[in-house]
């Protein structure tokens, strides 16, 4: 066992079983780790009773389990919020798990942090003044640090032309000495990863190069009379070989080509050319992460690992990088994928499911929808096995009983016998009939072990407690109308009449049961228009109007930043002490409140003793929905609300919304949840929908999918299978 402990506010530590056996050239690409455990214990350090007490101390997130890749397959990692996959996937990329080799190139991308990119590198520092690179620079540099050899070049070519007799020498000592440091680094955290035979090797390495720097700092620091003329001849000749294989890196060809497919990625993820010249610092939180994503996406990398990369792109830019990542597993060498998404649509392009549950993980071959169907499947013919067994275990049962009364009575030991057997039988013989394989179960070949007497129970999976909201019923209007009308209106920001139009003549209405998907690129006009809609803006021209006894419901796209800024200001403020203070007219009472909680997924203590900014994100989303659905509205606005969600809490959100009886106004770029809430589709094939399609007041309910495009607005009439055209007409 070998153990490794991250030096932060939580700490993670990982052990697994290591093999003792020369396994000879690992392929990088793969990993085969068994007895994986992984436990995050709060606190920055702690020495060797620390780790014995680890496990009753930590958060267990994984208990013995096999974590297996196979080279070039595409994993979508599936699990619910809190079951640790953002953990596993620091430990992986970070290399904290024993078994890793430290030669494997590992890439990740982290919808929490922005700057950690390449685990390898670790996170890019905060440019000083004077180096902000462009968007650009910094993807190729991200991508191939290209900044690090071009420093080796500099410091070899000013030695190798100056006319210091010395300074190529010099300079080629400097370039080693550096790479000596970093060679020192690797071995000795890889030292502390190891134990046992492959932990002595490791040490021993650990000494070597550390003999290895000690030594060569003597030379390092020689003087130039202590050097032989020899020794300047020959260094001399070292650094000139060194400094042309460096400019072979850095050849206008290869250049060129990185550059050109920089632009390539970044153009498919929305950047203009005039975007990619703008400088990192002065982007958005988006934008920064979709430069993130690029310089993830342009490196040369063993395993890929891409935490919510759609985020924060549009549907086009959606639809791109799910092309990108399946032309990238069709390469000659491709990397070993690992996704997390809650959009079931983009995980369509995944191969396999690694599902981390119950502190372990389980491995399917095929789709999301696929895997579903095969538990469900599965549960229902164990169902059925057991229910017929326990049907005939009570009638054997019930023959064992009678056979041994008559037998008794009658003083018949040939009954009593036969009674005992089948009684011997019952005990230690019942159970599966089938074997792993399918086949009929054999005692003898399928039950190892003279200590085992008896088949395994049939075990049928239990699902876990389904997620679930539960919406309050709107209240009733006391007139008809439209809840919202927009009526030719157009919005342009302040300025000169020459300012483009943001919004070029809308017309739409909102009635009662509606359901109406907004769709279109960033910049399109989407977040202006619901702005519009919620009253936060007024328009140019044009009209809005709103029933006057219109409650609205609006879920911002920033609303869990802008809990988790409110929860950073009040550290003690909790779910239910922020609904109890919020001003309202529903007269609702604590037990009232806590009821709302309960019933969006934030029960008992959660809501009422752990702070909001301790909340995860998708918690945060539950409790901006409590905050929206307290005053019972009658229409909801939703701006992109399942970001933060795992997928079966979208596919929850989802079921609610659509047999909800008020209006739902629906921005999001997931194309699955959008189908289910406006369109009405049913399951994951996209031709069922629902049979009853009545809204509040009874009427047939009305299902638009609109598409903004430079301000306009247009009705698909064929849904999001035509924009999905529109967007790849090829």
């Amino acid at each position: 066992m070998t153990s490794m402990e991250a030096e932060s506010v939580s700490t993670i530590v990982c052990t697994s079983k290591q093999t003792r056996f020369n396994i000879g050239t690992p392929n990088y690409r793969e990993l085969d780790i068994e007895g994986l455990n992984i436990i995050v214990k709060s606190g920055s350090k702690s020495g060797a009773k620390g780790k014995a007490k680890a496990k009753s101390e930590g958060i267990e997130i994984l208990s013995n389990a096999k974590l297996r890749l196979k080279a070039g397959q595409r994993y979508a990692l599936i699990g619910r919020n809190g079951t640790g996959k953002s953990t596993l996937l620091k430990a992986v990329a970070e290399k904290l798990i024993p078994g890793i080799p430290e030669e494997t190139r590992i890439t990740i991308l982290q919808q929490t942090d922005v700057g950690d990119v390449n685990a390898d590198k670790g996170p890019v520092p905060a440019p000083s003044e004077g180096e902000d690179p462009a968007v650009l620079e910094e993807v190729i540099e991200s991508a191939t640090a290209k900044q690090e050899v071009q420093n080796e070049i500099d410091i070899l070519s000013e030695g190798v032309d100056g006319g210091d007799p010395f300074g190529a020498l010099r300079a080629f000592r400097k370039v080693h000495h550096g790479r000596l440091q970093k060679e020192l680094f690797l071995k000795d955290k890889d030292a502390r990863l190891r134990s046992g035979a492959r932990g002595m090797q490791a040490r021993k390495a650990l000494i070597t190069i550390e003999k290895k720097v000690a030594e060569f700092q003597s030379e390092y620091e020689q003087k130039d009379e202590d050097i032989s003329p020899e020794t300047v001849a020959k260094e001399t000749s070292e650094a000139a070989n060194m400094l042309a294989d460096l400019q072979l890196q850095v050849e206008p060809s290869k250049l060129a080509e990185t550059d050109s497919e920089a632009k390539k990625i970044l153009t498919g993820l929305g950047f203009t050319e005039s975007r990619m010249a703008q400088r990192v610092s002065s982007l958005s939180g988006g934008w920064k992460m979709r430069t993130a994503l690029a310089a993830a996406l342009l490196q040369d990398t063993d395993i890929l690992i891409l935490d919510e990369p759609t985020n924060f792109l549009d549907l086009l830019g959606i639809i791109w990088l799910q092309r990108h990542l399946t032309a990238l597993a069709e390469s000659s060498d491709p990397p070993t994928l690992i996704l997390v998404s809650h959009d079931r649509d983009f995980i369509s392009l995944c191969t396999d499911l690694l599902i981390i549950k119950d502190k372990d993980l389980a491995y399917f071959h095929g789709d999301l929808p696929t895997y579903e169907a095969s538990r469900a499947e599965k549960k229902a013919y164990l169902t059925k096995m057991k229910e017929a067994q326990d049907k005939q275990k009570e009638h054997i049962q019930q023959t064992i009983q009678r056979n041994m009364r008559e037998g008794k009575a009658k003083d018949d030991q040939n009954k009593i016998r036969q009674a005992k057997s089948r009684q011997k039988k019952l005990d230690d013989r019942w159970g599966v009939e089938v074997n792993a394989k399918g086949g009929r179960f054999k005692l003898n070949r399928d039950l190892v072990g003279h200590h085992l007497t008896a088949r395994a129970e049939i075990d049928i999976p239990q699902d876990e407690r389904p997620v679930s909201f539960t919406l309050p019923d709107p209240p009733e209007l006391r007139f008809p109308g439209a809840l919202i009308s927009v009526e030719k209106v157009s919005f342009r920001y302040a300025g000169t009449a020459k300012t483009p139009a943001v919004l070029k003549d809308i017309d739409i209405s909102v009635s009662m049961g509606d359901r109406i998907g907004i769709l279109g690129l960033n910049g399109s006009g989407k977040s202006t228009l619901i702005k519009l809609l919620v009253d936060e803006a007024r328009p140019s021209s044009g009209t809005v109007t709103r029933h006057p006894r219109l409650k609205l419901g609006y879920y911002a796209q920033h609303a869990v930043e802008a809990l988790q800024n409110r929860g950073r200001a009040d550290p003690q403020m909790t779910a239910l002490s922020l609904l109890s203070a919020q001003e309202s007219d529903d007269g609702l009472d604590e037990g009232e409140i806590r009821s709302l909680l309960g019933s969006l997924g934030l029960p008992g203590r959660l809501a009422s003793d752990v702070p909001v900014c301790r909340l995860s994100g998708g918690q945060l989303v539950r409790l901006e929905l409590a905050r929206i659905l307290r005053r019972r509205p009658q229409c909801l606005v939703l701006d992109e609300a399942t970001t933060h969600l795992d997928y079966e809490t979208v596919a929850a959100l989802r079921e609610a919304l659509r047999g909800w009886e008020g209006a739902v106004v629906v921005v999001s770029h997931d194309r699955w949840f959008v189908r289910g809430v406006v369109e009405g589709v049913v399951g994951d094939g996209g031709e069922e929908r629902e049979e009853d399609d009545r809204g509040g007041g009874g009427d047939i309910r009305r299902r638009l999918v609109c598409r903004l495009r430079a301000g306009a607005m247009s009705v698909l009439e064929g849904g999001l299978l035509v924009l999905y055209f529109y967007c790849h007409p090829g």
